[in-house]
């Protein structure tokens, strides 16, 4: 609004001064030439009589003004047409005086509403210099219309202002009124409502602001309840062990047990520690491949290798189970990922697949690759997953058979591990089951060039 009005007293400034200047330069160039005119024409006289110039400057219609004046080559005025009580007398006006040097002289002047100008010129007879003219012209018509343009410039600056200030007014209200809002969401959001939101309308920043706020919210709200029913899965996961244990050490505390039943119950509290430790582990595992940046620590590696490790390790659970594995290797590229993290995938899914087989079933790790992946495939010839079940198995805690996922000593955490170490290398996992007949995950990373580029 300053700056407004700032701009705007200049303008008005500028559109009096431009004004002014015009009516100066047109009362100028008429006033001149009026005073060539009386020149000329008393020239033309070669008189001094008072009567015959009255008698011919009288008549001449341009050169109707307030005041006309002519003096000799002395200065002494011979003719006036205001006062005649002034002929025989020294003319006052210093415009006379510069005249009778040769000059041809205008003097502008424009107070309370009267445009006064004045003009004078020396008079010429046969090239001899013998007088001058003065002509005053008080003009209050044209000092009336120049005084009505300056209040109307004046009026409308005014009201431009006032445009500018209610404007400029509504205008911060109601930014501030929507900036408001989106500040009154925020603490409500910091106080833990994350299912508030800002109901903003238009097409203005503030509403795409308003949006990404909704958008944020929307993201928390979600974040808020996964760490939820974390929360509450991880306490109701970790609290049955525990409460096993504690059943088990009360038993033996408050009974007269002999010594096999009380190793007996040792061995079972050794168990549940052991779980609850395996339970532990994942949960760290699973809250520790969220928040770190891998980038730094992949590597070129094979993964034939790797999972001849796997297929090694799993090899006394699988003759446990009488489930056969078989490995299919020929496709091995190398790929750009942390050796751990493909360790911890390939004895995830393998593992799964031995421990929901069927006796005599089969577990093969196929390696494979296209122009642009490796593929790691696991199919085994177990159970299977219902198909409701096949969008929850990535979950946390998610189990298809929850009885038989006790049993086998399951947290429903393994699958939601491969995951994230397979999203975090950037790779994508699939799952295929038939139920009753086996399931089959297949994991595909980026093969990674030997010269070392990524494909």
């Amino acid at each position: 609004m300053v700056i407004t009005f700032v701009v705007l007293v200049f303008l008005n400034l500028y559109c009096s001064a431009t004004s002014q200047r015009l009516f100066y330069q047109n009362k100028q160039t008429a006033m001149l030439e009026k005073a060539l005119l009386a020149s000329e024409e008393v020239g033309k006289l070669q008189s001094t009589d008072t009567e015959l110039l009255h008698g011919v400057l009288d008549h001449i219609p341009s050169l109707k003004v307030t005041q006309l004046v002519v003096t000799d080559q002395n200065g002494t005025t011979v003719y006036d047409s205001a006062n005649e009580r002034n002929v025989g007398s020294p003319a006052a006006a210093t415009q006379v005086h510069q005249a009778m040097e040769g000059y041809d002289l205008f003097n502008w002047n424009y107070k309370n509403g009267v445009m006064r100008s004045e003009a004078a010129a020396p008079v010429y007879t046969n090239d001899v210099l013998v007088g001058s003219v003065y002509l005053l012209e008080e003009d209050p018509e044209q000092g009336a219309l120049l005084r009505n343009l300056q209040r109307t410039i004046l009026t409308i600056t005014f009201f431009l202002e006032v445009i500018v200030i209610l404007f400029s007014l509504s205008f911060a209200q109601a930014f501030s009124s929507r900036l408001r809002r989106i500040m009154v969401s925020m603490r409500i959001l910091r106080e833990g409502n994350f299912s508030h939101r800002v109901k903003l309308t238009g097409h203005d920043e503030l509403t795409v602001l308003a949006e990404e706020f909704n958008t944020l919210t929307d993201r928390l709200q979600t974040s808020e309840s996964k760490r939820r029913q974390f929360v509450s899965d991880a306490s109701h996961e970790l609290k049955t062990p525990l409460a096993s244990i504690k059943l088990l050490a009360d038993s033996i505390l408050q009974n007269d047990m002999d010594i096999d039943t009380i190793r007996e119950f040792v061995s079972d509290i050794g168990n549940e520690a052991e779980r609850l430790n395996r339970m532990s582990e994942k949960l760290l595992s699973l809250t520790k491949g969220e928040g770190e940046s891998v980038d730094a620590d992949r590597e070129i590696v094979y993964m034939a290798p790797t999972v001849e490790r796997v297929a090694k390790m799993l090899s006394a659970l699988a003759q446990a189970g009488n489930v056969e594995i078989i490995t299919e290797l020929d496709g091995d590229v190398p790929i750009l990922i942390r050796e751990d993290d493909l360790y911890q995938i390939t004895f995830n899914l393998a593992e799964n697949g031995i421990k929901y087989n069927h006796p005599g079933g089969k577990l093969t790790i196929r390696l494979s690759h296209n122009d642009e992946c490796g593929i790691l495939t696991v199919a085994d010839t177990g159970t299977g997953i219902p198909e409701d079940s096949l969008g929850h198995i990535f979950e946390r805690f998610y189990r298809v058979d929850k009885a038989r996922s006790r049993a086998s000593g399951g947290s429903g955490l393994g699958l939601a591990i491969v995951r994230n170490m397979v999203q975090r290398n950037q790779g994508e996992i699939r799952v295929e089951s038939v139920f009753g007949s086996g399931t089959t995950f297949t994991v595909e990373f980026p093969a990674f060039d030997i010269e070392g580029e990524p494909q």
